[in-house]
């Protein structure tokens, strides 16, 4: 039976929806737009859009169900919310870090965040740094944490040689 998604992310952009949903569904496989709605006229006193601009496009990145809204400058994302891209492979880890780190921040770039072109946080991470963090051994832990906190872009071969000591 499938899971329903009843909690959906929206982001706010500032005239950049769709640019940012066409990029976002050619960095992740199982993607695509799914509906455009635009501003017209009516409310132009609220809005302040120009009818015929994109209000809201809904999209999905790996099955899940995205709203991006052109809501204008008043707001502007920030670290504080980020989404967490879980890798299965040293591959997948970069292909997400160098897609989603095209028109980036470079000075945002810390133990395997990056921010986008479009202001967005995101943590590529490799399933096996969990794993690794969990280790029953404390000193196991502490030496892949030792190993992370400086990198920029996550190295499963760095992390797992930490581990070992």
């Amino acid at each position: 039976m499938a899971t329903v998604q009843r909690i959906t992310p929206n982001l706010w952009f500032d005239g950049r929806a769709e640019e940012a949903a066409r990029f976002y569904t050619s960095v992740f496989p199982d993607s695509g737009i799914t509906q455009v709605s635009r501003y017209s006229e009516v409310g132009f006193d609220v809005h302040g859009q120009p009818a015929g601009t994109v209000m809201t496009i809904d999209f999905t990145l790996l099955g899940m169900h995205f709203v991006g809204l052109n809501g204008g400058p008043q707001f502007s994302f920030t670290e504080a919310v980020s989404f967490i891209i879980d890798c299965a492979d040293q591959a997948e880890v970069d292909h997400y870090w160098e897609r989603l780190g095209e028109g980036g921040d470079p000075a945002a770039q810390q133990c395997g965040w990056l921010k986008d072109m479009f202001g967005v946080s995101w943590q590529v991470v490799p399933t096996v740094l969990g794993e690794l963090m969990s280790d029953s051994d404390p000193a196991v832990a502490e030496r892949v944490m030792a190993a992370f906190l400086p990198m920029k872009k996550l190295v499963i071969a760095d992390l797992e040689n930490a581990a070992r000591g």
